[in-house]
């Protein structure tokens, strides 16, 4: 059976093994370490750890004043706060100006559970996507969280990589990670499955399901929405006949709106888009808020045959 890990546990030793190679790391939080798991690196660097309290504007504002003295900065908290409470600093401060900022915000989407819509981010995405110089990843598995942390450090300029709360099952037997380069996990011709984060692994219960059926599936793991993989999506639209984007977000915005807009200027092709629509988050357990919004494998199935139909 696949192993299944907590994105956060990924992203906190990561940040340890930054802080061991590079005295430059620095580490940002607003009173959820303990969450976050920046609480790793607070621990063995303290000197290079900040806790900025409930004043996620003000860390921001600081993360970029440390950019600008040349340190490359890692910070953290819930991306319902990260995007939405403190955007103004990520615009001006960071993203204006193009600053080494590396935003990793955890507990995104419905899957954050009973914490309930004030704590659900499902637009971030949409959010950090319509600012400049701003990279977004949004890795599938525990792996993968590594891949974008130490992408983040390698790469100049802001980033935004989107986490999750709860485990997630590893992916296995995916090609190595490239900024800006989808992951192509399962091959077909009849639909295109475009999925990031938690539904990754959601599409990959419906291709085995589909395959069953007789139907072909070609699964890509979308993990940087921008740079977006234009090529792969392209070539997508020109050798299946239906293309399916699975997100844990609204579908304005996000993963749906970046794959739509590049397929209606290049190659129009029938695009179905699920993810959230006109609603807020609740209350629930993740495998019941991903069956109420209709994010299951099985739904992801059943958008694929009505397509096909």
């Amino acid at each position: 059976m696949a192993e299944q890990l907590y994105q956060r546990d990924v992203y906190g030793q990561a940040l340890l093994e930054l802080g061991r190679k590079d005295k430059n790391v620095v580490v940002l939080d607003a009173d959820l370490s303990c969450s976050t798991k920046t609480c790793f690196f607070a621990k063995e660097f303290p000197g290079r750890f900040f806790n900025f309290g409930v004043a996620e504007q003000n860390m921001m504002a600081a993360a970029a004043g440390l950019a600008s003295c040349g340190k490359t900065v890692f910070v953290s908290t819930f991306a319902v706060f990260a995007s939405g409470r403190a955007w103004d600093q990520v615009r001006t401060s960071i993203s204006y100006n193009n600053f080494n900022v590396k935003i990793v915000a955890t507990h995104a989407g419905i899957t954050v559970g009973p914490d309930g819509a004030s704590h659900q981010a499902l637009e971030d995405i949409a959010l950090m996507r319509v600012l400049p110089n701003m990279n977004i990843i949004v890795p599938c598995d525990g792996p993968q969280t590594a891949d974008a942390v130490y992408a983040a450090a390698n790469n100049p300029g802001p980033f935004y990589i989107r986490l999750g709360r709860p485990k997630i099952t590893t992916i296995e037997n995916k090609a190595g990670f490239e900024l800006g380069k989808a992951q192509t996990l399962t091959s077909g011709n009849d639909v295109a499955i475009i999925a990031c984060g938690v539904m990754t692994s959601e599409a990959l219960l419906a291709v085995k399901s589909l395959a069953q059926k007789g139907i072909k599936a070609r699964l890509i793991n979308m993990h940087t929405i921008r740079p977006l993989d234009n090529e792969i999506i392209l070539k997508s639209a020109r050798e299946t006949k239906l293309i399916v984007v699975c997100e844990e977000h609204n579908v304005v915005g996000g993963l749906a709106s970046a794959v739509q807009e590049v397929v209606s200027e290049n190659f129009p092709k029938k695009v179905i888009c699920l993810g959230i629509r006109n609603r807020f988050g609740q209350s629930g357990e993740p495998a019941e808020l991903l069956k109420e919004y209709n994010l299951t494998g099985q739904d992801i199935e059943k958008a694929v045959l009505s397509g096909l139909s």
